[in-house]
């Protein structure tokens, strides 16, 4: 994360980015608002839901613009982050917009501010040139006050981080369309995640939990009916470090966690039949298994498979997502410091419900050309 756990000798400010250009070329279809990248929840639930097959897209939305300092103060850095792309999501779908990545600051062994979650390991995020990566891992930015004891190759970490509950109301839209016009999430606690890691030469290994709780309540006077449950989660990641590359591999599964997902399924969905309308939180489970390798200097390769897959509530839709694939190889090269290009092939798949499964495979042509104002001292 660029922390420091010592002082630098003087006062450092950086300005850091890259401008990049993906020319991506889809065989299939996905969601229009998601065409730059690929995500397996957002491929067309049944074949041409979106369109014939084929689609061209050019997007600048990977690029981004960073400001880092680091204060020395009694001894330690403070350090500050502030960093965004141009990737809309939420509201932004599908737009070129500023989107927030990173907003924090540390000071010895206390962080404050949205950056990684710490219910996911991002140093087994492979080195791939799509935007959004593999469906089987956690990987959340979210505000959070962060508290690390044990700093350095043997790290402990405890967070409270921002609830943001992910429900999906089903055939609850036809049996109680009033129940779902007046539900809303109910969050009363943040959600608690901690982390272990163990780092070296040979690479690292991490475990990290999370317990949350997942509810909601209606819009009405006794605010009836609503219900909560409790959420749970332990992910299991690492890395091995070989003679011309890495090894990265990570499982991850419980209950009520899919809004830490990089990708896919749901927090809660609904159970039962008219009169006795209930909610569960859904189970998940998903792992991914990826390897970088460096033929030379500047020319390397990654190559891997993730895939998700939770367990449908009886009341979700048939169209409601079961499970997520995704595989990807690239060559990458990079012949000076601050210029890369690349292409890669990327495979998705998507089952539904009711074992409907749809694919999307494209490749993606990128260049990119990086800047920090320490290369202008």
């Amino acid at each position: 994360m660029g922390f420091a756990s010592y002082a630098q000798a003087e006062a450092k400010l950086e300005i850091y980015g890259f401008t990049q250009l993906d020319y991506i070329q889809d065989f299939n279809r996905v969601d229009p608002k998601w065409q730059d990248t690929l995500r397996p929840s957002k491929i067309a639930p049944t074949d041409g839901a979106y369109g014939s097959d084929g689609q061209a897209s050019l997007s600048a939305k990977q690029s981004r613009l960073g400001i880092q300092t680091w204060l020395p103060l009694s001894g330690e850095d403070l350090f500050t982050r502030l960093e965004f792309d141009f990737f809309g999501v939420g509201s932004d779908e599908g737009q070129t917009t500023p989107r927030l990545r990173h907003a924090y600051g540390q000071w010895g062994s206390w962080l404050a501010g949205q950056t990684n979650s710490l219910f996911m390991d991002g140093d087994i995020f492979p080195n791939m040139l799509d935007y959004w990566g593999p469906i089987g891992m956690a990987f959340y930015r979210n505000p959070q006050i962060r508290w690390t004891p044990m700093r350095g190759n043997q790290s402990l970490s405890i967070a409270i981080e921002r609830p943001g509950d992910d429900i999906d109301p089903g055939q609850v839209r036809t049996i109680d369309p009033d129940v779902v016009t007046n539900a809303q999430k109910d969050e009363k606690l943040p959600d608690l995640t901690a982390q272990w890691k163990s780092a070296g030469d040979w690479g690292h290994f991490q475990i990290a939990g999370i317990v949350r709780q997942v509810g909601f309540e209606t819009k009405t006077g006794n605010h009836e009916p609503s219900d909560s449950k409790t959420g749970w989660g332990v992910d299991v990641t690492g890395s091995v470090k070989t003679g011309s590359g890495k090894i990265m591999a990570g499982v991850v599964t419980g209950e009520g966690i899919a809004s830490y997902m990089n990708d896919g399924g749901t927090d809660m969905g609904p159970e039962g039949s008219l009169g006795n309308l209930s909610v569960k939180v859904v189970p998940l489970t998903a792992f991914l298994v990826y390897y970088d390798h460096n033929w030379n200097e500047k020319l390397m390769s990654t190559i891997g498979f993730s895939q998700s897959e939770v367990k449908n509530t009886d009341l979700q839709n048939d169209d409601a997502f079961k499970r997520g694939q995704y595989a990807s190889i690239n060559l990458v090269s990079t012949p000076v410091k601050n210029f890369m290009y690349g292409g890669e092939f990327l495979w998705g798949s998507r089952m539904s419900k009711d074992d409907t499964t749809t694919h999307d495979q494209r490749i993606q042509i990128t260049m990119k050309y990086s800047f920090s104002s320490l290369d202008f001292k």
